[in-house]
């Protein structure tokens, strides 16, 4: 059995959502106007409008604005890479819904929803300050 394992992922506009990961820094491609595909190290993540989404899986789409159905977490380099991240997702007409911020005096992260409302979580773990068990 394969172990690749792709994420199929609701928008309204494909175009739109395509550009707006590609101005972020993500790698996507477009497949026509019906998907796009979107790479994010080993994570294929593949966009389908929400019409073909709800045809896939017999059921209606979450709303983005009432229910987070995931959050998408991706690992940073540093905390600087993080606060350019989230500079560059606001410029591309991302929401912020998590600024900036340390946790536990090892984490630092910030949340962020694309276009469509999907959530998303950028995180930088500084091993070195992880508690011992």
């Amino acid at each position: 059995m394969s172990q690749e394992i792709w994420i199929n992922l609701p928008v309204k506009d494909v175009e739109r959502s395509t550009a707006f990961f590609n101005e972020i820094g993500f790698h996507a491609v477009s497949l026509g106007n019906e998907r796009a595909r979107l790479a994010i190290g080993q994570t294929t993540i593949l966009l389908f409008p929400d019409a073909t989404f709800e045809k896939f899986t017999g059921s209606k789409i979450s709303d983005t604005t009432q229910n987070a159905e995931v959050i998408f977490s991706i690992g940073a380099e540093s905390r600087e890479d993080v606060d350019a991240f989230i500079q560059k997702v606001e410029l591309a007409g991302g929401s912020i819904f998590g600024k900036p911020s340390e946790t536990d005096g090892w984490m630092y992260g910030a949340g962020f929803a694309d276009l469509d409302g999907h959530r998303w979580n950028l995180l930088y773990m500084d091993e070195s300050k992880m508690p011992k068990r």
